[in-house]
């Protein structure tokens, strides 16, 4: 039987890696064994979770190619890269009409493009990147030389009102799964996408409020009726760069849930 991937004394790159999913999956790989380097752009915080799980952190914007190469080749001084985890992400929610039918209210084509930029543009700069230092890898024993998994959301499938922007971006990262898949495998390194669902992380605040919330919203998902947690999320994200044969693929992880229209 073929292994997986070893991640052990291996490094990481994880954008996105300071807080919420992108902070469960540097966890994870740690706990693991790997050298984990957090990509993001939150200095404090990305300080004390490398420091906390023995890793590296890196200042980086996703739309900068040159702070994005400083965490690639901060992650080769570690180990070989043989892991990275594409999760740095932003959100925006605009009508794309206005409601008193001027041009000037129609949806905002700056806050398009910036989220376009950093969802979908970012992710494949980080990704040609990572993947581009994976292929000096010596390959192990089943001709692997890395992986790689990009997390998009169920809004690239299942976009609500207001969500053109991130939908858009999200369904670019699930499009080009494959292609980009197709094009590494020459290099021995696989691709996938994971797309979350209702994951509760910070951005729905805290407090007796924000926990009434979460619970409304968790009684749409099929089951188990709740949000995700980062750590679920972090172990399909796990099992993708491990199993050898996952290639190409773009995982749902959202306990069945299908987003209604708002």
């Amino acid at each position: 039987m073929l292994r997986g991937m070893e991640l052990s004394g291996a490094s990481a790159v994880v954008t996105g890696g300071a807080s919420g999913i992108g902070e469960a999956v540097v966890r994870r790989l740690a706990g693991l064994g790997a050298l984990v380097v957090v990509a993001d752009l939150n200095d404090d915080a990305g300080t004390a979770l490398a420091d906390e799980v023995g890793g590296r952190f890196v200042h980086v914007d996703v739309t900068d190619t040159d702070e994005l190469v400083t965490a690639v080749d901060a992650a080769l001084e570690l180990g070989p890269l043989r892991a990275a985890v594409n999760s740095a992400g932003i959100g925006w929610a605009q009508r794309t009409v206005g409601r008193d039918g001027t041009y000037e209210s129609a949806a905002d084509l700056d806050a398009f493009l910036k989220v376009i930029r950093v969802n979908l543009v970012g992710v494949f700069d980080s990704t040609r990147l990572e993947a581009t230092a994976m292929s000096r890898n010596a390959p192990d024993a089943g001709g692997e030389r890395g992986a790689i998994v990009n997390v998009a959301s169920i809004a690239a499938f299942d976009g609500q009102i207001g969500q053109a922007a991130y939908s858009a971006s999200k369904g670019g990262v699930v499009g080009m799964t494959l292609p980009v898949a197709r094009d590494l495998a020459a290099s021995g390194i696989r691709l996938n996408t994971i797309a979350p669902g209702l994951i509760d992380t910070a951005i729905y605040g805290h407090g007796p409020d924000a926990e009434a919330f979460k619970a409304q919203l968790g009684q749409g998902v099929l089951f188990p009726k709740r949000l995700g947690v980062p750590d679920e999320l972090a172990r399909m994200v796990v099992e993708l760069l491990e199993n050898p044969y996952a290639n190409g693929e773009t995982v749902r992880l959202d306990g069945g849930l299908r987003m209604p229209p708002k």
